[in-house]
């Protein structure tokens, strides 16, 4: 499943040229995957109370077509896990028109805050806690 939260490029985002600043582009996706693990009941309070917090590990972005101010976009997340203590993170932000405007994959864990390591299982220590788990899955 791919969760979907939708932005409005604010005025202040802009850059020189008019366009999102390209640091925005990643504040974005940071919203989304937080706001997808808030539906699924794992808002950071409770994370916390677990000893535990998501990690982005490697991000990158591909920048398709500029975004301006006014501007009403869509930013897609869906979490890709494997075997181990990674997953991978798989977000577009795609326009009203449904031209992508941006693709940002990266690598992600979750971390034992006392510890500091990565829990072994990710995805079922996400699941566990979750009060709607299907939404964590790709």
């Amino acid at each position: 499943m791919t969760f979907s939260v939708d932005v409005t490029v604010r005025g202040y985002e802009l850059d020189t040229q008019g366009h999102l600043n390209q640091a925005v582009y990643l504040q974005y996706a940071e919203h989304a995957r937080w706001e997808l693990l808030r539906a699924a009941g794992l808002p950071q309070e409770k994370l916390l109370a677990d000893g535990i917090g998501p990690v982005a590990l490697e991000v990158t972005v591909k920048f398709r077509r500029e975004l301006r101010g006014g501007e009403r976009v869509r930013v897609t997340c869906r979490f890709d896990y494997g075997t181990g203590k990674t997953f991978t993170l798989e977000q577009r932000v795609i326009k009203e028109d449904g031209t992508v405007a941006a693709e940002i994959t990266g690598v992600g864990g979750v971390l034992d805050l006392t510890a500091r390591r990565l829990v072994p299982d990710p995805r079922g220590r996400l699941a566990a806690l979750a009060d709607n788990p299907g939404l964590l899955t790709g």
